[in-house]
């Protein structure tokens, strides 16, 4: 069994971390001439868990709230994409809500780690 860092034990590195990876897949499904768009929306869904890694790793707590906003902006940039691929019928209806309510629960859980921080 291999050591972990502590970020790895974290209940919000691992949800966010399931969330990229989930959209990830889908994303890798989309047509070539939306491309930009499936660019866009993984490297926006990627930034999360690894903001929160990077946060994890500073000495000062304004540091790691730091890294922790930027993980949530990333997580609301997501929100527009899956808006427009909606639109555009690159994800269904129910994969809409069900990742929309994801994002939701992954914010809270952001919210709470910075409260924790503080």
């Amino acid at each position: 069994m291999r050591e972990s860092f502590f970020f790895e034990k974290l209940l919000i590195y691992q949800r966010s971390l399931e969330f990229s990876v989930k959209v990830c897949r889908l994303a890798s499904n989309f047509p070539v001439k939306y491309k930009r768009i499936q660019d866009q929306l993984i490297g926006a869904v990627i930034s999360v868990p690894l903001n929160i890694a990077e946060g994890s790793g500073r000495k000062f707590s304004k540091e790691k709230i730091n890294f922790c906003n930027t993980a949530r902006a990333s997580l609301f940039e997501c929100v527009p994409l899956f808006e427009i691929c909606k639109s555009l019928k690159l994800i269904e209806a129910n994969n809409f809500d069900e990742l929309i309510n994801e994002a939701v629960e992954i914010s809270k859980m952001i919210n709470g780690f910075i409260a924790s921080i503080r």
